[in-house]
């Protein structure tokens, strides 16, 4: 078995490859032409941040079997083409935990105390003691916006300098809160009450642009923006402006939109502390990285055993071909059960119907899982620690199996906290549909990018949903109803050929007989 190292890690890793069995080869900083050219000759690929693993390699690499990376980042990996291929995308999560929190605390003070303007001036021959002063951290109330692992640990620090936390996390319970020492509010509270805000969620359609001008107007005067998460979560044209403006007094930020930046005129202002993207790049942190991706690369080439996979659980080889269709379904079922679901999730209940009573319960049940968290947490998930997270976060998981057949020989089903229930099933023994939502008959594909709508049964819903749409140039690929009763309440999901902006939502959402319009997006990643 041969392995590619094509970003840098420690002398330790390559041993570590190397006594388990493996001829490794360290090419650092090669060209996407020059690894699409080398890939096929591999078993396996170890990277960080540098190196894109995109459709263009994965088509090429021929025997390519697993891919790490040493990190909890996957921005750089094509996870549904690699899964596609049977491709194990395999993670490090965890590994940058303290040392992202530390660095966000370090960016924290340097903001609030001008340390770099003040290193900068001073070294410049310049003694500006008057321009250059703070304030303190004590008694200031931070904004914590995602409460994960990082979040958590931010929070435990920032308490321990005794200021006010609160939090805004949608799938974390008061009383979880309470225990850590936050309280939690509303994503609008926090705007309005926090001093200082600071952001540890991943990069999805609901937190891209996150902060923007919008919101900033909701903000205190005078507050300061810490982003050491994910580059796009903050809007930096509205950030800049809102400093010029002096509506926000300063930020920190780690992380950017376009890496290296195109634009250099937020990081130039001197209310703005900058790094370059430095949040794990602590002697320790990569360390630990590295050495946990070469031993579960080594572990998956010479033992078969797979550990922190995103798109793969562990499970016989022999059930792969049985189990791969159901656990497509369920995780797609979770995903969209999550983004549509409202409220925290106590309880998670999957159920097994049919012929899907009579499979391997447990990878089922864990594919469910890693959809329904996914969309909250994103790349930190996997068929690993999924279960891990739901107990973290104080879900209950159940599982229920009937050999009863219904209107369908195989069904899976999943409640959340005993009330909403979504049933999925296989068309053809491996197409997965969606066929009811909260006791509404419906036949979904879950696939790209979705409209799901509550609305009055009237006429002339569907012909305006689809004139906003069709105004935004973008296709319908399918449209599916259901309802209660004639002319009571429906529910509309509405398949898109592509991406559909907010002002087009808000637009569906101000038409009359609309009860609301959520979007949601299911990818495919172990298909």
């Amino acid at each position: 078995m041969k392995v590619l190292v094509s970003d840098n890690i420690s002398a330790e890793g390559i041993d570590i490859l190397r006594k388990g069995g493996l001829e490794v080869d360290v090419k650092v900083g090669m060209s996407l032409e020059e690894l699409t050219c080398c890939i096929d000759q591999y078993n396996g690929i170890i990277i960080r941040s540098a190196t894109k693993v995109t459709k263009e390699v994965i088509d090429s690499a021929k025997n390519l079997m697993v891919i790490g990376r040493a990190g909890s980042g996957l921005d750089n990996v094509d996870k549904v083409a690699a899964s596609k291929k049977g491709i194990v995308v395999m993670n490090t999560p965890g590994g940058n935990t303290i040392t992202t929190a530390e660095h966000t605390i370090a960016m924290m003070f340097a903001l609030i105390r001008k340390t770099p303007l003040a290193d900068r001036t001073l070294k410049n021959g310049k003694w500006e003691k008057k321009k250059l002063t703070g304030i303190e951290l004590y008694n200031k109330t931070l904004g914590i916006v995602g409460l994960g692992n990082i979040g958590v640990q931010v929070a435990k620090k920032a308490l321990g300098l005794e200021m006010n936390v609160i939090g805004y996390d949608p799938f974390i319970s008061e009383e979880q809160a309470k225990k850590i020492g936050i309280r939690k509010v509303t994503l609008e509270t926090l705007f309005k009450q926090s001093h200082i805000i600071t952001v540890h969620t991943p990069l999805t359609n609901e937190t891209r642009n996150m902060i923007n001008k919008d919101t900033i107007a909701l903000m205190k005067d005078g507050v300061r923006i810490i982003n050491c998460a994910r580059g796009g979560i903050v809007n930096e044209k509205d950030l800049y402006d809102a400093i010029k403006s002096g509506k926000v007094a300063g930020a920190a930020i780690d992380v950017f939109e376009k890496e290296p930046p195109d634009d250099y005129s937020l990081v130039s202002l001197d209310e703005v502390v900058c790094t370059p993207h430095l949040g794990a790049s602590t002697v320790e942190a990569q360390e630990n990285v590295a050495l946990a991706v070469c031993e579960q690369i080594v572990d998956y080439l010479i033992n078969g055993t797979i550990r922190n996979a995103v798109n793969f659980p562990s499970i016989p080889s022999e059930q792969v071909m049985l189990l791969k269709p159901y656990l497509d379904l369920a995780e797609k079922m979770g995903a969209f059960a999550s983004q549509v679901h409202e409220g925290v999730a106590r309880k998670f209940d999957i159920k097994l119907i049919g012929e899907a009573a009579e499979i391997a319960s447990e990878p089922v049940k864990i594919a469910a899982l890693k959809g329904f968290l996914t969309p909250m947490l994103e790349e930190t998930v996997n068929f690993v620690n999924a279960p891990v997270i739901a107990k973290e976060r104080g879900i209950e998981v159940n599982e229920t199996k009937s050999k009863d057949i219904t209107d369908y020989n195989t069904m899976i089903g999943i409640i959340i906290n005993g009330k909403f229930e979504i049933y999925g099933t296989l068309f053809g023994r491996k197409e997965p549909r969606i066929i009811m939502i909260k006791n509404y008959h419906i036949d979904v594909i879950p696939s790209g990018t979705m409209l799901f709508i509550t609305n009055n049964d009237v006429p002339g819903i569907i012909g305006n949903i689809g004139t906003i749409i069709g105004q935004k140039g973008i296709n319908i690929a399918r449209m599916t109803h259901g309802r209660d009763r004639k002319g009571g309440v429906a529910i509309t999901v509405v398949s898109l050929d592509g991406d559909i902006d907010a002002e087009a939502i808000n637009a569906i959402k101000g038409l009359s007989n609309i009860v609301s319009v959520k979007k949601v997006i299911v990818n495919s990643e172990n298909t």
